[in-house]
């Protein structure tokens, strides 16, 4: 059974009955003749659907607000925001998309030389809870754009919002089986990869999943775009704009109660302005309004799962019983629903959780760094390499850690986000690929090299 469960109450709010196989072979069977016929639709006609369901996301924004923070526990204004933000990303794919597919000549001797981008066929989504909407519409925009076909295998704990996903392109004018949502549970994906009318996989998710996942489509010589976890750093030189500093390290670490790949999560900070920046920022993570996400004043609200509550709790504990310090926090919350303190560790020893895997709450873990090169030393310390953000006025600093930080993102004086504009995107255990811009909608295609003599 697969259920919906408000995360700030425990209430069970409604419960579906998982696709049987007959069920998937039906829908495998759609999207694969579905193909055949939207592959050859006018750019046009995709670009007007998606221009729809930008009007639907927006017109409807505080209603697709409500499913997503009942069923993941986001605060309200954040949820309207991710509805807002796939309006966005539609509108950026249906006005600059056939330009990014267009045919690109080539000057390769006599004759007449090309690029022609062509869709791959039906590709499987597999995607997490924390941002319900935007995980899903920052991969169907520039898939359906581009003319492939669309298979979501949500997270099981948000059950309605993909089936509302799917509704919003059905009514946006899509054709039947172009994107279909799979409420299914993880034991089936490895058919799904395993079918040859599925001809590529996008996953967002753990490390041990995208594993998974990757070596399975790997094995079937099937393409896959992975964005995995985040030790994201967030770094403070003496010379930046310590204010803004500090509130931005505080937003950034909070995002989504905290469960984002791209929050900052590791706050390194120049050991000159060190002192200063703990106390404006604890003073801060202490002062966050904690309660219901339905309440507009709400900063932090639950986690999305009872389990997630544990495994975080389990990752502070362990850290201070080896040695870590709790300034703030460091536990849950009493009462009903998935609540834990926002909470600050420092003197964290190396080989805790904390200095060494993904905190997927608000925990923030302090370090001081002795100068750029300790701090550039501390940021790719760790086996991930999503974002970076940091701060600093100084342009010499700037471009070294333009330069010298290992992740898919650096963001100067400013929080690390994603912009339908721009690629996103992860190396190292981070995953590989990108998704969004001109580059997110150039993966899932072939390439045809055209000449003619």
């Amino acid at each position: 059974m697969i259920a919906s469960i408000n995360p700030a109450t425990g209430e069970t709010l409604r419960t579906f009955t998982p696709l049987t196989d007959a069920q998937i072979e039906e829908k495998l069977a759609l999207a694969d003749a579905a193909y055949r016929e939207y592959r050859r639709t006018a750019f046009a006609d995709r670009a007007r659907w998606l221009a729809t369901a930008a009007v639907i996301l927006e017109s409807e924004r505080d209603r697709l607000g409500r499913i997503m923070t009942l069923e993941m526990g986001k605060p309200i204004g954040a949820a309207r925001g991710e509805a807002a933000k796939c309006a966005l990303a539609c509108r950026f794919y249906a006005e600059n998309g056939a330009r990014l597919l267009a045919d690109e000549s080539v000057d390769a001797g006599p004759g007449r030389s090309y690029i022609r981008y062509q869709p791959l066929g039906p590709v499987l989504a597999v995607m997490p809870w924390n941002f319900p909407f935007w995980q899903v519409f920052r991969f169907a925009a520039p898939a359906l754009m581009a003319g492939n076909v669309g298979l979501l295998k949500h997270a099981s704990n948000v059950p309605a919002c993909a089936l509302e996903i799917e509704d919003i392109l059905r009514r946006a004018g899509f054709p039947p089986g172009v994107f279909q949502t799979l409420l299914i549970g993880s034991q089936q994906v490895e058919r799904l990869v395993d079918d040859g009318r599925v001809r590529a996989v996008s996953l967002t998710g753990s490390e041990p999943a995208g594993a998974q996942v990757a070596s399975r489509a790997g094995a079937r010589i099937k393409k896959t775009v992975l964005e995995l976890g985040g030790s994201d750093p967030f770094l403070v030189m003496a010379s930046a704009d310590l204010e803004r500093a500090v509130h931005t390290a505080v937003e950034a670490r909070i995002i989504n109660n905290g469960q984002s790949c791209i929050a900052a999560k590791r706050f390194i900070v120049e050991a000159e302005i060190a002192g200063e920046f703990e106390r404006r920022f604890v003073g801060r993570m202490q002062a966050l309004r904690i309660g219901d996400p339905m309440e507009e004043t709400t900063e932090v609200g639950p986690l999305a799962t009872p389990e997630i509550v544990a495994g975080l709790d389990g990752q502070v504990r362990r850290s201070v019983e080896m040695g870590a310090r709790v300034l703030t926090g460091g536990k849950r919350l009493a009462g009903p629903g998935n609540y834990y303190a926002p909470t600050v560790l420092v003197d964290v020893p190396a080989g805790s959780p904390a200095h060494r895997e993904e905190l997927f709450g608000p925990v923030a873990v302090l370090f001081r760094a002795k100068g750029i090169d300790a701090a550039i030393a501390l940021a790719n310390d760790t086996g991930f390499g999503l974002g970076a953000s940091a701060w600093t006025k100084d342009a010499g600093e700037q471009e070294r850690f333009i330069d010298g930080i290992e992740a898919g993102m650096v963001f100067i004086n400013g929080m690390v986000a994603s912009d339908p504009r721009l690629p996103f995107g992860g190396v190292k255990r981070s995953g590989y690929g990108r998704e969004l811009s001109a580059w997110g909608i150039r993966e899932f295609v072939n390439v045809k090299t055209v000449r003619v003599a």
